[in-house]
């Protein structure tokens, strides 16, 4: 969302004591101050946020120099790779103290706490009176910006809902996933926004539109019912001099001066798997699969993960490169080309393409004849994307998502891109056939 956010003013609620606020989210950035929801003015607010110096999710209302409540979880958000779905239940009026406020993280209700200051019986939290607007991705609408994917956002004024209004256990995973059509009554100032993507009108019968502040949102693919890959964070070799990866989702990959390689959040051992990386600021970089049995996959130093024998790629003069030796194979690159991976993991096959060209003549449907593959990979192994960059280089990978970078939106074939396999991706170029993108749906075809 990088400095966008939403708002919108509030009338006299239908209770100032009870409400539940109810939402998806996927983080990008982690280890800084980000609101999710907040109201209030001067010094006093309502807020839900991840608190910058520990990834902690902090619940509260402040009013009058005081904590009302205070709630500092103690497990950490840090996870950019998953869909956390997240509710407070509050009802100030109810006997039971501990009660009032109520926490659910993925349908489990919250019960270990760095701070857990309960409120007061029918205190009124801010989030609940009409003297402040809301805001949605922002600390009012001047900081605390989140950077991330918010899906399906529901807030019931007078109703306090735990989280199986919203939700439900996979009977087959065990998972938390979501209820796409959800039954509440929302009062007068509920409203229920981001249903599809980038839509901030009303879904609930009340018409509380939201008003879009400080930049724009992006309709991506990625969505708590379909999960997509994007660039893993917490692996070392991810951070480090000059390193940044942004845009909604981990999408892009940036680094200034020392070599550093980063990695795919998924990684499946069967199947057919497609992707594109697009070069920006070309200087050098690599961009292949990585084998997750690679010995140095999270260590400290970021050079060459092609440098093993185990991983593959292709750089930004044609070579294709494994195990420290290159050779020509293709097409050289330059600014705003774009890179396409097809890993046939049920035949361990490898093919690079560039701009709708499979380089090498290569024929990514010849199954185990490999017509023109780059190199053989080992059957059974877990692969997942990856790119080594230095020196200012900076690739936007689109693992289906739809975009390459805030500003780089597939908009091929009228605007619709092409999907693969799974029929829920959107690429510059169109997949081969059988070939999904790295998403829940393709890992479950």
């Amino acid at each position: 969302m990088a400095s966008t956010y939403l708002t919108r003013s509030k009338s006299s609620p239908t209770s100032d004591k009870k409400g539940t606020i109810s939402f998806w989210v996927k983080r990008s950035k982690i280890t800084q101050e980000q609101s999710i929801i907040q109201s209030g003015s001067g010094s006093i607010d309502s807020n839900i946020y991840f608190n910058g110096s520990n990834d902690k999710l902090h619940v509260y209302d402040y009013q009058s120099g005081a904590f009302n409540f205070e709630y500092i979880t103690t497990r950490v958000f840090r996870d950019t790779s998953a869909w956390y779905a997240i509710t407070v239940e509050i009802d100030t009026s109810l006997t039971t103290a501990s009660d009032r406020v109520k926490i659910y993280i993925n349908g489990v209700r919250e019960t270990v706490f760095d701070t857990a200051t309960t409120p007061n019986q029918n205190i009124t939290p801010l989030f609940f009176t009409s003297a402040n607007p809301f805001y949605i991705g922002s600390y009012r609408g001047t900081g605390g910006y989140f950077d991330g994917l918010l899906s399906h956002f529901h807030y019931t004024d007078g109703y306090a809902y735990g989280a199986s209004t919203f939700g439900s256990t996979d009977a087959t995973t065990g998972e938390w996933k979501i209820k796409t059509n959800v039954t509440a009554t929302y009062g007068t100032n509920g409203f229920f926004i981001l249903k599809d993507g980038n839509t901030i009108t009303d879904q609930s019968s009340n018409s509380n539109d939201f008003t879009l502040g400080g930049g724009q949102l992006t309709n991506l693919k990625d969505n708590p019912s379909n999960n997509f890959c994007n660039i893993n964070t917490l692996y070392n070799q991810t951070t480090g001099q000059g390193v940044v990866v942004n845009n909604c989702g981990n999408t892009v990959y940036y680094a200034s001066d020392s070599s550093r390689s980063a990695f795919g959040s998924i990684a499946p051992s069967s199947g057919k798997y497609y992707f594109e990386a697009k070069v920006f600021d070309k200087t050098r970089a690599v961009i292949g699969i990585v084998n997750m049995a690679w010995s140095n996959i999270n260590g400290a130093s970021g050079y060459g993960y092609h440098d093993d024998a185990l991983n593959f790629g292709y750089d930004l003069s044609g070579q294709k490169t494994s195990g420290g030796s290159a050779s020509a194979f293709g097409s050289a690159l330059n600014n705003n080309d774009i890179v396409q991976v097809a890993m046939d993991l049920d035949n361990s096959k490898l093919y690079f393409g560039v701009n709708g060209v499979w380089q090498n003549s290569g024929d990514p449907t010849s199954g185990a004849t490999g017509t023109g593959s780059a190199y053989n990979l080992a059957s059974g192994a877990n692969y997942t994307a990856a790119c080594r960059l230095r020196n200012g280089t900076q690739i936007g990978f689109n693992f289906g998502n739809g975009q390459y970078s805030g500003s780089n939106l597939v908009t091929t074939n009228s605007g619709d891109g092409y999907s693969g396999a799974d029929g829920a991706s959107k690429f510059s170029y169109q997949p081969p056939t059988g070939y999904s993108a790295i998403n829940t749906k393709g890992l479950n075809l």
